[in-house]
């Protein structure tokens, strides 16, 4: 379990460098700052576990500190700390959300214990609040088409590897996130880490600091370390969204780490080691990007060892109704509202219709169906008119086969005839009663 980190909010610097100097022996990591502007940048920038805050000090005070606290980082909690014995302080503090007050000067061993006791606390409320997502809003990777079932099949293959790096391959939308949690939770278990980030959005020129983090000062501004993907990761998996938008310096990195699974921060002179599992996505032909110098060719070689392909929507048109059904329900639930249903007409043409997006193209029409038309049987009409375009095969059952091939028929010999039901029937071959009884079935009488 990773150690416990405090950032300490305080305009005395004799007694901030002191408490922080006894937590550090306490195992615990510790950043301090004595400026209540200061300190919001900080608990923004590393996202401690736990914050002590002065309540007087000079400028931004501790309340408002609290307030800026409770309205942007609600799920770090707060200890304020003060040399003077207000009540009124003191009351208004935890009324706010502080979740306790201590009198200075205070014993340092309850101190721990209150950072201990805080701590846990905080852990229990994020495992409760991840299970809550996780059982009302986590996706699944649904269908059973064949390439499909061929996925799942090597997906469950993989599970039982020791492998830690693995490339998954598909067009934007269909729905690389969401296999990567899969493969996580099969792998490594839903409890541990699973970070997120895609490479197209990193800032440039922070995002080796990103990855592997920076040590105070090793960046213009930062007062304190910033710790790395990758490090907040241990334990866990780094799914690495777009990675063919990381930089050829940054690349050489990625791959020494994948080779030892060792990483230096920035401004740091010794290596760190990590225990992650690395899942890498584009969209991109990689391959075609090292032959145009664009991407390193060993760091390819290295993430293509276990090559995963997800198949686009387009060759998976069996599993769009299931899909459907499945996000109708599922907005339903979000949104406390009756389910979308879809008219037999309207399956024909989603399964037509070549979504250039995707599933992500798919969620997005079942979430807007449902905003506009809560409970309702979604008609042709309701649909967007790329979809209503698209070229619609009708698929016909043995009997309507037949039945359609006898209309044909008859409305041939009755254009010959020019409409005589006797000349119809002898070019028919039938008696003028069977052909009035044809007529009839086939609703042409």
């Amino acid at each position: 379990m990773k150690s416990t980190n405090i950032l300490i909010i305080d305009d005395e610097i004799n007694l901030t460098r002191s408490l922080a100097f006894t937590l550090r022996q306490a195992g615990m990591e510790c950043s301090e700052t004595h400026n209540g502007r200061k300190g919001c940048e900080m608990a923004k920038d590393i996202q401690p576990d736990i914050i002590l805050l002065d309540i007087r000090m000079p400028g931004m005070t501790g309340l408002e500190v609290l307030e800026w606290v409770q309205n942007e980082l609600p799920d770090i909690p707060v200890v304020m700390m003060s040399a003077y014995d207000d009540t009124q302080d003191a009351v208004t503090a935890m009324k706010m959300g502080a979740v306790d007050y201590l009198s200075k000067p205070f014993d340092v061993d309850e101190l721990i214990l209150l950072i201990k006791e805080t701590d846990a606390k905080r852990r229990l409320q994020s495992e409760v609040r991840y299970l809550r997502e996780k059982n009302t809003s986590s996706e699944v990777f649904i269908g059973n088409s064949p390439v499909v079932k061929s996925l799942k099949t090597e997906l469950e293959a993989i599970s039982k590897s020791k492998t830690k790096t693995m490339l998954l391959l598909g067009e934007t939308g269909v729905g690389k996130a969401i296999v990567a949690r899969e493969i996580h939770v099969k792998t490594v278990g839903a409890d541990s880490p699973f970070v997120e980030v895609n490479c197209a959005t990193l800032v440039e020129g922070q995002i080796e600091a990103e990855l592997f983090g920076a040590e105070r000062g090793a960046l213009p501004g930062l007062v304190a370390k910033r710790k790395g993907l990758i490090e907040i990761a241990d334990g866990g998996t780094l799914f690495l969204d777009e990675i063919g938008d990381l930089p050829l310096p940054v690349q050489a990195k990625l791959l020494t780490f994948l080779e030892t699974r060792s990483f230096r921060s920035l401004g740091m002179g010794r290596d760190m080691f990590a225990d992650v599992s690395i899942i890498a996505a584009t969209n991109r032909d990689l391959k075609l990007e090292v032959e145009k110098g664009n991407y390193r060719q060993d760091l390819y070689f290295r993430l293509n060892v276990v090559p995963i392909h997800i198949p686009p929507l387009k060759d998976r048109d069996a599993d769009v109704e299931l899909l459907s059904t499945y996000f109708a329900q599922r907005f339903a639930e979000i949104s406390n509202v009756r389910a979308i249903k879809f008219d037999k007409p309207v399956g024909e043409y989603l399964r037509a219709y070549s979504w250039p997006g995707n599933v992500r193209e798919l969620r997005n029409l079942v979430e807007r169906l449902t905003i506009l038309h809560a409970g309702q049987t979604i008609s042709v009409d309701q649909l967007p008119t790329e979809i209503r375009q698209a070229e619609v095969v009708t698929t016909l059952g043995i009997e309507d086969s037949i039945l359609a091939v006898e209309k044909n028929l008859v409305l041939d010999a009755l254009r010959k005839s020019g409409g005589k039901k006797g000349v119809t029937a002898d070019l028919l071959g039938i008696s003028r009663h069977a052909l009035k009884r044809k007529l009839q079935k086939l609703g042409l009488s």
